[in-house]
């Protein structure tokens, strides 16, 4: 895969839903460029390397699906990622 040159950065969490099941998924932040509806997909470290609800400051780049049902913002693993904040422990 080509990556995107149009790429700029933005601060995402990664969530659960519903809260406590399911796959852990990744979004922007609230009060951001982009909509906090918006899936981040691509770097499946954010999910799988971190405890749900840690925030980041990662590249993405806005993407058309190839199924035309929506748009999604690509985050590549090869582009750099900052840890923000990650939750206090239980």
């Amino acid at each position: 895969m080509v990556l995107p040159d149009n790429h700029e950065a933005i601060e995402v969490e990664s969530y659960q839903k519903p809260a406590g099941a399911g796959p852990v998924l990744v979004r922007p932040i609230k009060g951001q460029k982009f909509a906090a509806n918006l899936a981040v997909e691509g770097n499946k470290s954010l999910a799988a390397d971190y405890p749900v609800g840690t925030r980041f400051r990662v590249q993405v780049s806005l993407m058309d699906r190839t199924t035309g049902s929506g748009q999604y913002l690509f985050s590549s693993w090869q582009w750099d990622v900052k840890v923000l904040s990650e939750p206090e422990p239980s």
